[in-house]
């Protein structure tokens, strides 16, 4: 079955704690992945950030509900345990608990929303049935605006002339560490325009080994095809070379791409979607505007209070 969202969690996460002794979060993530019957596959799905699994998450989150209602308590480091206010809720025999069943304790209406009033937070029915944690909604708030941001970057990629984007593609490739200084850089990029090559780059800063360049501001439309590549590794034939990277604002054909899985050649394809990528994330053609950091409690540093 599909991973349940954190307020399904809730029920069946109380129920584990209901023999009154003290559980370890490991413990408790094994029940109830027994208990939902996920197959290791889904109780392995990692969040989009790959520093944690997506079932872990939101049973953290469950428990942090539970936790902040009082319907758990703290035992030993990484342990919980019910709390008669737990029991009481189980022996009600609710059907699901959830952000709506919590309202009912003080503790969690204020942990939930502190400037806002009881009534307020019941009103809003949108916060009440959210069923993903915190950290979903502000992975897929960040992968959103991050695909539109590349989008965006391509859009104006595309308009530039061709000698702008020969000092973009310098810029990047300097940025990631290739080529030594801009000026060096420079010099090599853009200077070859023999028979297939675009530019010539130090893969290192001491100069070890040359990587060959081929570079097309082609429209999104036309794809690079095997025949193009076919022109590239024969010039790094002619250069006696064994690396290179094409980089292009469109893609590369399914042709291409397996015609370079094929050869002997080192041959690295940056599409339009990469390109894009490779620019926000080494700061080229965008700006920060805002930055947030997400903290969690130090358990070490809590252990010997």
């Amino acid at each position: 079955m599909a991973i349940p969202d954190f307020q399904s969690l809730m029920l069946p996460l109380l129920q584990c704690y209901s023999d009154g002794e003290e559980h370890s979060n490991n413990d408790t993530v094994d029940q109830l992945a027994f208990h939902f019957k996920l197959t290791q596959e889904e109780a392995n799905e990692l969040l989009s950030s790959g520093k944690q699994t997506k079932f872990y998450n939101r049973i953290g989150w469950a428990r942090t509900y539970l936790f902040k209602s009082q319907l758990i308590e703290m035992g030993k480091r990484h342990y919980y345990k019910i709390t008669n206010r737990g029991k009481e809720a189980l022996k009600s025999e609710p059907s699901r608990i959830d952000m709506q069943f919590l309202l009912q304790y003080p503790e969690y209406v204020e942990f939930r929303q502190a400037k806002k009033t009881r009534k307020e937070i019941i009103s809003e029915p949108l916060a009440i049935s959210e069923d993903r944690t915190p950290e979903e909604i502000l992975e897929d708030a960040y992968f959103e605006i991050r695909s539109n941001l590349a989008q965006e970057v391509l859009e104006n990629v595309m308009k530039c002339s061709p000698a702008f984007f020969e000092r973009l593609v310098v810029e990047l490739l300097v940025k990631m560490g290739y080529g030594g200084s801009w000026a060096d850089a420079a010099k090599a990029v853009g200077q070859s325009g023999d028979g297939g090559i675009d530019g010539i780059i130090d893969e290192d800063r001491l100069g070890l080994e040359s990587i060959y360049i081929q570079a097309k501001r082609w429209d999104l439309n036309n794809s690079v095809s095997q025949p193009e590549l076919n022109k590239f590794v024969g010039a790094l034939a002619g250069k006696k070379a064994k690396k290179g990277v094409f980089i292009t604002t469109s893609k590369f054909s399914e042709g291409a791409r397996k015609y370079v899985e094929a050869i002997e050649y080192k041959i690295v394809l940056i599409d339009g979607e990469r390109l894009a990528e490779l620019m926000i994330d080494h700061d080229i053609g965008v700006t920060e505007i805002t930055s947030y950091r997400l903290k969690r409690i130090d358990s070490d540093y809590f252990s010997n209070i």
